[in-house]
C-alpha cells in the first residue's frame, strides 16, 4: 500500500515527459493524457478508501527519516483534496481532448505538470518541498495561462508571474526563519518545536507564521491579493480555467494545515496565530468578490468572481476553527471547485455560439442548443447560488449552522444570505440576456461538440452525487475536522514510523 502514495505524483510526471517526447502527434497525446488521468482518478479513490480508516500514512522517500528526509503523508485531508483534483482533471481533460486544447499539443502535457505540483502540495509533509511543489504547479500554471498567446492573456499572465515570484520570495524567507528557530521542516516536528518555542523567540516565530499567510493568501485569493484573479481565469482557455479551479483550493488547503498543525490551538505562545486575521479578510473577500460578480460585464469573469466569492466562504468556515465548521467548510470546497469548473466549461460551450460577442453579457444570436445549454446552466447556477435541494445550499446550510447565531457571527450571516441573493441576481441577468434577449437575424455558429457536452454533464452529475450522498460525504468531512484538530497525532504516526521502518527495511534485505 504504501508506495501508492507517491502514484499522484509519479504518474502524472511520467505522462508528462512522454507527452514532450511525443511532440507532434496530438491524437496519441490525447489518448495518454486522457488515460493518465483516468488512471489518477482511480487511484485517488483507492487512496481515499484507505485514508477513511483515519490513520495516517507516511511514506519516506530514499527511506531517509523523518524529521530529516522528505516526507509524503496521507491523511484524511489530503486523500480528499487528491480525489477532488482527480475528479476536475477527468472532466477537464475530457473536454480539451474533444478539439479544445487548441493552438498547440502542449497543454496536456502542462496540466500533467500542473497536477505534479498540485497533488505534491497535498501529500508533503514538509514546508519546503511544500515550496517546491509550489514552484512546479506555478512553473506549470504560466505556461497554460499563456497558452493560446493573445495579449489579453500576455497582460493577465505578467500580472499573475510577478505576484507570485514575490509571493515565492516571501515564502522563502518565512520558512528560513522557521528552520532557523526549530531546526526542522518537517511539519509535525516543526509543530513540537513551536509548540514548546521561548516567549523571546515568539516575535519571531509569529512573523515568519503572518509571511506564510501572507503568501497562502496571495494563492487562495484573499482580499486584498484577489485582484490578479478575475482576469487571468477569464483569460485562460476552458480547460485551463476549470483545472484553475483548484488553484485557489491549495491556498485555502495551506492555510488549514499549517495553521491547526503547526500554529493550532496547542501551539503556545503562537497559537491561533491566523484566527485574528482570518475572519475579517474572509468577510471582505466575500463582499468583494460579490459586487465583483454583479459588475462583471462577461460571463467568465463573473464566473471568476464567483471563485472569489468561494473562497470568502471557505475562509470563514475555516476562521470559526470548531469540527463543525471545518467539516462543512470542506463539504463546500468540493461543492465549489466542482461548480466553478462546470461553469467555466459550460461558459466555452455558450461564447463558441456567439460569434464576435463571445461572453459578453449582451443581446446576441439564438444558441443552436439554447434548450441543453440553459438547462445546464440553470442547474449550475442554483447549485452555486445555494438554493436548494443542491450541495450550495447543503454547504451554506451547515457553515451557518455551525456559526450559529451571536453577535461576532451575525456579520456572516447577513454577508452569505445578501450574498446568495446578490448572486441570484448576478446570474439570472446573464442566464436571460444570454439565453432569452436573442436576435434571430443574426447567424447561428455550430452546435457544440457531443463529446464537450458530455464531459460538461458528466461534471455537473458528480455535484448531483455529492448530494444524493451528502450524508456519507459529511460523515467522512466530521471525521476529517476532529483529525485535523488533534495535530498531536501526526507526531505520534511519526514517531511509530521512525520505530518500524529500520525493522522493516532490515528485514527487507
Amino acid at each position: 500500500m504504501s508506495h501508492w502514495i507517491i502514484a499522484p505524483i509519479l504518474l502524472p510526471l511520467l505522462a508528462a515527459v512522454v507527452m514532450i517526447l511525443l511532440s507532434g502527434r496530438r491524437a496519441l497525446i490525447r489518448v495518454l493524457s486522457f488515460l493518465s488521468v483516468s488512471a489518477l482518478l482511480a487511484i485517488s479513490i483507492v487512496l481515499l478508501l484507505h485514508a477513511s480508516d483515519g490513520q495516517i500514512r507516511l511514506y519516506a522517500l530514499g527511506n531517509w527519516q523523518p524529521p530529516f528526509g522528505i516526507v509524503l503523508v496521507l491523511d484524511r485531508l489530503s486523500a480528499l483534496m487528491l480525489l477532488v483534483t482527480a475528479v476536475l482533471a477527468f472532466f477537464s481533460i475530457a473536454y480539451a481532448v474533444r478539439g479544445n486544447d487548441a493552438p498547440g499539443d502542449k497543454l496536456h502535457a502542462m496540466v500533467q505538470f500542473l497536477l505534479v505540483g498540485v497533488n505534491g502540495a497535498f501529500l508533503t509533509g514538509d514546508l519546503f518541498n511544500l515550496f517546491v511543489f509550489f514552484e512546479v504547479l506555478l512553473i506549470a500554471s504560466y505556461g497554460l495561462l499563456l497558452h493560446g498567446r493573445g495579449a489579453e492573456r500576455a497582460r493577465s499572465g505578467l500580472h499573475y508571474v510577478v505576484l507570485n515570484l514575490c509571493g515565492s520570495a516571501l515564502f522563502l524567507i518565512a520558512v528560513s526563519a522557521l528552520y532557523g528557530l526549530t531546526g526542522s521542516l518537517n511539519m509535525a516536528d516543526m509543530a513540537d518545536k513551536v509548540r514548546a518555542i521561548s516567549p523571546e523567540d515568539a516575535p519571531l516565530a509569529a512573523t515568519a507564521g503572518v509571511l506564510l499567510l501572507v503568501v497562502f493568501g496571495l494563492k487562495a485569493a484573499i482580499a486584498p491579493l484577489y485582484f490578479w484573479l478575475p482576469r487571468a481565469y477569464a483569460a485562460a482557455s476552458a480547460p485551463v480555467a476549470a483545472m484553475f479551479a483548484i488553484m485557489t483550493k491549495v491556498g485555502v488547503y495551506t492555510i488549514v494545515r499549517v495553521y491547526t498543525q503547526i500554529f493550532g490551538n496547542d501551539a503556545g505562545n503562537v497559537a491561533n496565530l491566523a484566527l485574528p486575521w482570518l475572519w475579517p479578510l474572509a468577510l471582505i473577500t466575500l463582499v468583494l468578490g460579490l459586487l465583483g460578480a454583479l459588475a462583471a460585464r462577461e460571463l467568465r469573469v463573473q464566473i471568476a468572481y464567483l471563485v472569489i466569492v468561494s473562497v470568502g466562504t471557505l475562509l470563514a468556515g475555516v476562521a470559526l476553527n470548531t469540527a463543525a465548521s471545518l467539516s462543512a467548510t470542506f463539504y463546500y470546497l468540493i461543492h465549489s471547485t466542482l461548480v466553478c469548473g462546470v461553469l467555466f466549461l459550460l461558459a466555452d460551450l455558450i461564447l463558441r455560439q456567439r460569434g464576435d460577442l463571445l461572453d459578453r453579457i449582451t443581446k446576441g444570436p439564438r444558441l443552436r442548443q439554447s434548450g441543453l445549454l440553459g438547462a445546464l446552466f440553470f442547474i449550475a447556477a442554483i447549485s452555486v447560488i445555494g438554493l436548494p435541494p443542491l450541495s450550495g445550499f447543503i454547504g451554506k446550510l451547515l457553515l451557518l449552522n455551525a456559526a450559529g447565531v451571536n453577535m461576532n457571527t451575525l456579520v456572516l450571516w447577513v454577508i452569505v444570505l445578501a450574498g446568495s441573493l446578490a448572486t441570484l441576481m448576478a446570474l439570472s441577468r446573464s442566464g436571460s440576456t444570454i439565453f432569452w434577449r436573442t436576435d434571430t437575424h443574426i447567424e447561428q455558429s455550430p452546435a457544440a461538440d457531443k463529446g464537450a457536452l458530455l464531459a460538461v454533464i458528466g461534471l455537473l452529475l458528480c455535484i448531483l452525487l455529492i448530494t444524493l450522498f451528502a450524508g456519507q460525504v459529511l460523515t467522512y468531512t466530521e471525521a476529517l475536522a476532529e483529525q485535523l484538530l488533534a495535530p498531536q497525532a501526526y507526531s505520534e504516526a511519526m514517531q511509530q514510523f521512525q520505530i518500524h521502518q529500520p525493522a522493516a527495511a532490515e528485514g527487507s534485505h
